[in-house]
């Protein structure tokens, strides 16, 4: 069970190539596949002109609101509609009972949230393997009861103007 779980995730992982790098250094609980392993070593910077920009700066604040929201979905466990209101891409890549047999065994390791500090984010367009579009990732640093990791959520910008997350994945 673990390996599909794992492979659910690493599909939305590879959705999701864009993040950055931190200090923290928890023991995997998703293995992803190497492309997009590779991606995740990669710092995903925005250059400083367009991190300048206020158009930038909110689309990317809006992203990384959109995360932190369907991060406590997660929290509440509230599966069902973190899977919901998640992005079509995603939805059609991990289907829902997938999502709902697996996220919780993979959470449930994890124990209850103790404290989560958003750490670093990105806003791109271009996204190794995905169309042009507009995403964001943000990099979260969570202390579990049992565990300190990180939690990498990318959101993309959909056509009806809302932020739904495309990835998640832990490290």
């Amino acid at each position: 069970m673990k390996q599909i779980l794992s492979l659910l995730l690493a599909v939305a992982a590879v959705v999701s190539t864009a993040s950055a790098a931190a200090q923290l250094k928890p023991s995997r609980s998703v293995t992803q596949p190497p492309a997009a392993e590779k991606a995740a070593a990669t710092p995903a910077r925005t250059p400083a002109s367009a991190a300048a920009d206020p158009a930038t700066a909110e689309k990317e604040a809006a992203g990384k609101l959109a995360a932190a929201g369907w991060l406590v979905l997660l929290d509440r466990r509230d599966w069902g509609r973190a899977w919901e209101t998640s992005s079509n891409v995603f939805r059609s890549t991990v289907p829902l009972p997938k999502w709902m047999d697996g996220i919780p065994k993979v959470r449930e390791e994890f124990g209850p949230l103790v404290e989560r500090t958003p750490a670093e984010s990105a806003y791109r367009t271009k996204l190794e393997g995905r169309p042009e579009g507009e995403y964001v990732t943000a990099i979260f640093l969570s202390k579990f009861d049992k565990r300190e990791l990180q939690e990498v959520v990318t959101t993309v910008r959909e056509p009806d103007g809302k932020w739904r997350v495309t990835g998640y994945s832990t490290r």
